[in-house]
């Protein structure tokens, strides 16, 4: 999709907060919840479970994405779900200490999942009507930028400013409370400001014929399962992340543990700072390095040393799990290599989809491939968390590195041309 007529509004006055506010609830269901549960006493089986399940709306997205378009303009869906997150998370934090507070912050955080899945399809969407071409490739490198600003948002400070609370009050309901309270008062902002800041492109128009729209979603579709290599393709986004899915979900419980149980016994400060901060700051540098030599010698030729630099510093837990050091400098530094490494290995994934989704189609495949990745990792999430409490943290690990067997596997099943990602 190309801008029909690109705005006129200085970009830089929106594109950095859109950014920041769609990496915000993304971050905070998938994340920033997780340590919530963990310190208010949820199993790992359970928030691995439940929270797992908050990936379906990112899953199911490309099936009701061109609804977006029929509806109401890109612009309006913005802003209005950027208010119905800011909603929901005010919800969270009215309800954290209640009762039956977890069933009612999970309804919840579904809200605020399905709300940011619908803000992304149709904030990508508006990023390309509103801008040039020129300004499309120009302003890359800042969405990718806030979107990880929001990351260290929400995992690094907004967990620092709930444990600091914690240890002020000693009330980690009420830490957590005015957490997303604090969070909701900022997307509400977002959306009062995207609001009146928005610029008005326009090709940014609603509606359109209910049969042309089916006869395009149908063609869609039907290109995407003539793609030739199709099965690979799809082992590759199920399979790649197979390791990373179940260790995600665990690394925050295994920080905030107790030592007889297993954990590293961080405070909820100290996991905002180590994981949330330095682990997050890391990953960006390993993402930045791998776009940087992949334009130098192409994707095909760093593939495998990306592969290698993913998985292979899965076993920084192992050790973390059977030495539990006290340092916490060592700490964080065990999780910035591990982050680094993700980062760096990441980047062969998302490249490699935009390579796959080339073609006519290439924006509604991509925005598929999306939903199988999505997919990829809800499901082996899933079970990470009865797993880990059937043999505990040190075996946990272990059988995390043993799972990226199939993400090598898989990767030996595709192929590249030489020169993809490469500048001439």
């Amino acid at each position: 999709m190309s801008a029909s007529k690109p705005s006129s509004r200085n970009p830089w006055a929106w594109i950095p907060s859109l950014y920041l506010a769609e990496g915000l609830p993304y971050v905070t269901v998938m994340t920033v919840a997780v340590i919530m549960y963990k310190g208010l006493g949820i199993s790992n089986t359970d928030i691995a479970l439940y929270t797992s399940w908050l990936y379906l709306p990112w899953v199911i997205k490309p099936l009701w994405s061109p609804v977006v378009d029929l509806l109401r303009t890109r612009r309006w869906w913005i802003w209005t779900m950027q208010l119905v997150v800011g909603a929901g998370l005010a919800g969270v934090a009215w309800t954290i200490p209640t009762t039956h507070f977890f069933q009612y912050t999970l309804a919840l955080l579904w809200l605020v999942a399905f709300s940011s899945a619908t803000h992304d399809v149709a904030a990508d969407g508006f990023y390309m009507l509103a801008n040039s071409e020129r300004e499309q490739a120009l302003f890359s490198g800042v969405r990718n930028t806030f979107y990880r600003v929001a990351n260290i948002t929400g995992q690094g400070l907004l967990v620092m400013l709930a444990g600091t609370l914690q240890e002020r009050t000693g009330n980690l309901a009420f830490a957590w409370s005015v957490a997303f309270g604090t969070l909701a008062g900022l997307l509400g902002c977002l959306g009062i400001y995207h609001w009146l800041v928005l610029p008005q492109p326009a090709g940014d128009r609603a509606g359109g014929s209910g049969k042309k729209f089916l006869s395009e979603f149908l063609a869609t579709f039907a290109a995407f399962f003539r793609k030739p290599g199709l099965g690979p393709l799809l082992l590759f986004l199920l399979f790649y992340r197979f390791a990373e899915a179940q260790l995600v979900k665990m690394v925050a419980p295994f920080l905030l543990d107790a030592r007889s149980a297993g954990g590293l016994g961080l405070t909820t400060s100290e996991v905002g700072f180590t994981y949330g901060t330095v682990g997050v700051t890391a990953l960006m540098g390993g993402g930045l390095l791998g776009g940087f030599v992949v334009a130098w010698r192409g994707l095909k030729f760093w593939l495998w040393p990306m592969v290698f630099a993913m998985h292979l510093p899965d076993a920084v837990f192992v050790w973390l799990a059977y030495a539990q050091p006290q340092n916490l400098f060592v700490i964080g530094a065990g999780v910035a290599v591990e982050q680094f490494g993700y980062g760096f290995g990441f980047s062969a994934y998302m490249l490699y989809m935009i390579y796959a989704a080339r073609g006519r189609h290439a924006t509604a495949h991509y925005a598929i491939y999306t939903g199988v990745m999505a997919l990829g990792m809800m499901l082996p999430g899933m079970w990470s968390g009865w797993l880990q409490e059937q043999i505990g943290y040190p075996h946990f690990f272990v059988w995390v590195l043993l799972a990226t067997i199939p993400s090598f596997a898989v990767v030996r099943m595709i192929r590249l041309e030489a020169e993809f990602g490469r500048k001439g």
